[in-house]
Parts: C-alpha cells; sequence; structure tokens
C-alpha cells in the first residue's frame, strides 16, 4: 500500500532528526540504535521512485555501484560519516546532520538547517521562530504554491539571517538531488543552476572531502520585501 510505505518512510525520516548534538566542537556519539535508524532510513529512500531514478541516472553515468547494497554504503559515506566540520575538531558533524537538521556553531551561528519537515516540526515545538521571507519578482508574499522560500528565523537562541529552502517537497526528493549533484561534480563547491517548474535555481553543494559538507538551493529571481 502507497500511504503505508509513505508513513514508513516518513517515520524513518523523523527518527534521525534527534539523533544528533547541535552544537559543532562537541563530538557526535553514534549508538548501535541511531546506526539502525541510518540504516533504515536508507533501505527506506532507496525504495521509493524518485531514488530509484536518481541511482538509474547515476549507474548510466557510471558514478553510483550497480549493486543496492553497494550503493547503500556508498549513500552511508557521502551523507552519515562523521567528520571535523573545522580542522583539528573531533567528529562533531555529517552531511545529513548539517543539511537535514541544523547546527550551530560556539553558540553564535546557525549552520544548515535547509529541510521545511525539521523546520515544521521544531517550530510546532517552539524551538524556531520563523521572522520573514524574501519575496520573488511579482509576487509580494509567499502563498500555499510556493516550493521555494528564502526565509530568515531564530533557533534555539541564534538568528539565521538568510536561508534557503524546498517547501513542501518530500525528503527523498532532495536526498536524491543533492546526492546527483554531490556525484556528478569534484570541484569543493558546486553551483548548479537548474529550472524546477517555474523555478529558477542554482543549486549549492559543498563537499567535505568524500561527504557532503552543505548543500540548499537559492532563488535566483528574487526581490526583497
Amino acid at each position: 500500500d502507497e500511504h503505508a510505505e509513505s508513513f514508513s518512510f516518513s517515520a524513518a525520516f523523523i527518527s534521525l532528526l534527534d539523533n544528533y548534538e547541535t552544537s559543532t566542537g562537541v563530538a557526535e556519539v553514534v549508538t548501535p540504535e541511531e546506526i539502525v535508524e541510518n540504516n533504515c532510513f536508507l533501505d527506506a529512500v532507496l525504495a521509493t521512485e524518485v531514488m530509484k531514478l536518481a541511482h538509474e541516472y547515476l549507474l548510466k553515468k557510471n558514478l553510483a555501484k550497480p549493486n543496492l547494497a553497494d550503493f547503500k554504503y556508498q549513500l552511508y559515506d557521502i551523507w552519515f560519516q562523521l567528520y571535523a566540520r573545522k580542522e583539528g575538531d573531533r567528529p562533531d558533524s555529517c552531511g545529513f546532520e548539517h543539511v537535514f537538521v541544523g547546527e550551530t556553531r560556539r553558540g553564535k551561528q546557525i549552520l544548515g538547517l535547509h529541510n521545511w519537515v525539521q523546520f515544521y516540526l521544531q517550530e510546532k515545538r517552539n524551538q524556531i521562530d520563523y521572522k520573514g521571507y524574501v519575496a520573488r519578482k511579482n509576487k509580494t508574499r509567499p502563498d500555499k504554491d510556493d516550493q521555494v522560500l528564502s526565509i530568515q528565523f531564530s533557533w534555539k537562541g541564534l538568528v539565521k539571517p538568510i536561508g534557503s529552502t524546498f517547501i513542501g517537497v518530500s525528503p527523498e526528493f532532495e536526498f536524491a538531488l543533492y546526492t546527483v549533484i554531490f556525484l556528478l561534480a569534484e570541484e569543493r563547491v558546486t553551483h548548479e543552476r537548474v529550472k524546477i517548474e517555474e523555478y529558477e535555481l542554482q543549486m549549492v553543494v559543498c563537499r567535505h572531502g568524500h561527504h557532503i559538507g552543505t548543500a540548499y538551493p537559492v532563488l535566483l529571481s528574487t526581490s526583497s520585501e
């Protein structure tokens, strides 16, 4: 049943959002339970249509392992392998934490947090305070049809002056999109111009060695409001 699959994927995704120590400089401790949750999420994401398409595309480009177990290992390395966000620090970060969960640096700065589901859940728990948006040209304010927003918010007592995020898309769409761009490019910072429906976007993906450092969309046609 499609709805049951969708629910189990959402549950697998949401279960990861509380697995991280958000402060950089503090070593992450990955428990056996969290490793199981990471693997359950990857199994669920690999079963989605969008990730199957991404895998097929990457196979044509000779950038992915054909065997699903090998491809899953490749994804684990890209997204979940811990690294030090600053040289010399202990392993305190990973791509998934930065992009989908969010981090803080020295109690002064918000890093990442580019996922609308995490934003929604944190706002529901009164952890996030939404401060405003940057509107697109010919549009005075966002509406229910907007799927990419540049927003300002506070989280854990800190303000993020501007952060871009997709709104209403599935986590597997973002996961697949960022994975494809990461594997297609070799430079440290990739700026890939794409058109998704009516949106002119620049997809920004930064690598941290063999891992994702950050990934987010930037609206190219915006006007401040």
